[in-house]
């Protein structure tokens, strides 16, 4: 049986789902993604698989799923008929066509990360989803300079949680920054923010949180910016403890080197 594959662009709102991955008994953004396709083809015979799984309350402006099926789908089509039915906080993009020859495990990609932030004072509880907020006074200039180190290539053996066997340390920083906040804005924002960006071709697990969770001890004075070189020459193997919550965290885009397209026949969706 022939199969037909397709790119699936979405975003989400993290802060009521437990994650990307689908878990026994917890709401998770793949559950409702494949809740919602069972119910737009009237039956369960496919599969998706993720581009990234982000952790619990961790938020997407762009992430992606490739969706692999028996029958040919029109993209247009199923792009309506998703929007329809997902619930407010997931949105679909956009949906291309691809062949089997394309893998987004494998695919050659760049993921850009971003963590929102604001000190000095309690936040506006509306905040809560998107910006995680401080009270202690942060340092933000050493912050800065501190981001600076991260970029190029280092082991980030101490900047990983349970790696799985096998993984590679070594990875290579494209970008890593401290600006402030000028990609998402609200009338109960803070009046000023700041955004962390980074961007690589691959993270390892909670790297990106670990990396903000230094920058957070170094604006506090608790680190010197030394600390954070020796940190990256893979001498020790002790996993940092200071973690940034989730919550101020989002995928902001996903940029994919290569889509091999194809076409596609009108396919009619159930009701």
């Amino acid at each position: 049986m022939q199969k037909h594959y397709y790119l699936i662009h979405i975003q989400y709102l993290g802060f009521r789902y437990h994650g990307w991955l689908k878990q026994p008994g917890l709401r998770t953004v793949e559950f409702m993604i494949e809740k919602t396709l069972k119910f737009i083809l009237g039956h369960s015979d496919f599969k998706i698989l993720g581009a990234s799984r982000t952790d619990a309350k961790v938020s997407a402006s762009h992430s992606a799923f490739e969706l692999f099926v028996n029958e040919p789908l029109h993209p247009d089509q199923l792009l309506t008929e998703f929007n329809l039915n997902l619930p407010n906080d997931i949105n679909v993009l956009k949906i291309e066509a691809t062949d089997k020859k394309f893998s987004i495990i494998n695919a050659p990609k760049t993921k850009e990360y971003i963590y929102l932030f604001a000190f000095g004072g309690k936040s506006h509880p509306f905040c809560a989803p998107l910006i995680c907020s401080f009270q202690d006074h942060l340092d933000i200039e050493l912050m800065k300079t501190g981001a600076l180190l991260f970029e190029g290539k280092h082991n980030f053996i101490k900047y990983c949680t349970k790696p799985k066997p096998g993984a590679i340390f070594e990875r290579e920083i494209l970008v890593s920054k401290i600006k402030e906040n000028t990609i998402y804005q609200a009338s109960f924002f803070p009046a000023k923010s700041y955004a962390y960006v980074i961007r690589s071709k691959g993270f390892l697990r909670y790297q990106v949180r670990l990396i903000m969770g230094q920058l957070l001890s170094l604006g506090k004075g608790e680190i010197s910016l030394n600390d954070i070189t020796e940190s990256l020459k893979g001498n020790d193997n002790q996993p940092l403890r200071h973690i940034a919550p989730s919550s101020g965290l989002i995928l902001n885009k996903i940029e994919f080197e290569k889509i091999a397209k194809t076409r596609h026949r009108p396919f009619s969706i159930q009701s």
